[in-house]
């Protein structure tokens, strides 16, 4: 019984400090709240008191402004180049339609699509066996007419026979000699051959088909006298100019090469404002006629160029200004800004390059805002 009363008292000690524990944790947790209250009252206060202040007087907000976390850049003074930037088409001098020159059926077809001659390679023949006819025939009259010229010819140096007889006979001889010359222009034009080394781009005759003169048989494309032609907008004229340097890109097969604007046109397509802009290609391996290309033209160069980002250039009603850092404090600075490539700004007056401008955060600060350069 003695035992029982002793875990009863202890139980009520237990029972009255966790009570007393409890009420001294409520206490502070109600007095923790009422001070944050009065802190947030107080801020609020800080806060109104300093607008009113600074509304007052400037310098006083101007100082007590907060700091604004940026990062910072250097400008470049470098080289600067800027470049027209269009598409082009790949074409060939040397792309020529070669037609039949005499009338007849094709006899003979060598050439296919694709297939690559030399220059005088035969390509196809057309039948000449009328025109051999002819040729035997004249051979024949040839023959006779100059015997019959050199039996006159020694009469008439005997003086024996008129002078008529000795030129009509000498008069037949030529003009039979020019007839068969004729004809064996015409037989070797019944074999059509390469004009010059190139590629047999399509064959537009069948076996068997009759051509007449100026009959298109062959699309040939040369392998040599490659150019660029381009479409430039007529704000460019009298900018890009023959002799230009030009970078030349071909996406196709991820190749590079540089060379120099050889002709511009002098004739604005007035259907879309371009002019024609002729670009020199040298010989390289896999070009071929119709390829896509971008050109890049040259058009200004600066030896000693003030650049920076062009997202860093701001505007107002007075122009295009840009944020610098003097002793942790923002500063506005009004540039002259010139040619903009690839995000790159020349600047012509406004900033001599050794200025810290701001970076990151140029768009939350303002003239003479405090700021906190983070690395």
């Amino acid at each position: 019984m003695k035992t029982t009363y002793i875990y009863l008292f202890l139980s009520l000690i237990i029972l009255t400090f966790s009570c007393g524990e409890k009420d001294e944790l409520g206490q502070k947790k109600e007095e923790l709240s009422k001070l944050k209250k009065e802190a947030t009252a107080l801020r609020a206060a800080i806060e109104n008191l300093e607008k009113e202040i600074a509304s007052l007087d400037p310098e006083f907000g101007r100082q007590n402004r907060r700091s604004i976390l940026i990062s910072t850049l250097k400008p470049e003074r470098t080289h600067f180049e800027h470049f027209v930037e269009v598409s082009g088409s790949v074409l060939s001098k040397k792309n020529v339609s070669i037609s039949g020159e005499v009338s007849g059926r094709i006899q003979e077809i060598k050439a296919v699509e694709g297939m690559r001659v030399r220059q005088g390679e035969v390509l196809a023949r057309i039948d000449a066996e009328a025109i051999l006819r002819n040729i035997d025939e004249v051979e024949k009259q040839l023959e006779l007419a100059s015997i019959l010229f050199e039996k006159q010819e020694r009469l008439w140096n005997q003086q024996i026979g008129t002078e008529i007889q000795y030129l009509e006979a000498k008069n037949r001889k030529e003009s039979l000699e020019k007839n068969l010359a004729s004809l064996k222009t015409q037989e070797s034009r019944t074999v059509v051959r390469a004009p010059f080394n190139g590629t047999v781009e399509s064959v537009l005759v069948r076996l068997g088909e009759l051509v007449q003169p100026g009959t298109p048989m062959f699309q040939f494309v040369g392998e040599s006298d490659l150019f660029v032609e381009a479409d430039v907008s007529e704000r460019f004229v009298g900018i890009v100019t023959q002799g230009d340097s030009v970078e030349i890109s071909f996406p196709s097969i991820q190749q590079l090469l540089k060379t120099k604007v050889s002709a511009v046109g002098s004739i604005v397509n007035p259907n879309n404002r371009t002019f024609k802009v002729e670009v020199f290609l040298p010989r390289i391996p896999n070009v071929k006629p119709n390829m896509v290309s971008i050109l890049k033209i040259k058009d200004y160069e600066n030896s000693d160029a003030v650049i920076i980002p062009n997202y860093l250039i701001l505007q107002d009603n007075q122009g295009d200004y840009v944020f610098t850092v003097e002793d942790n404090v923002s500063k506005k600075r009004y540039i002259k800004r010139g040619r903009v490539y690839k995000d790159r700004a020349e600047i012509l007056s406004g900033l001599e390059g050794t200025e810290t401008l701001v970076d990151k955060g140029f768009r939350e600060v303002g003239d003479n805002f405090n700021v906190t350069i983070v690395e």
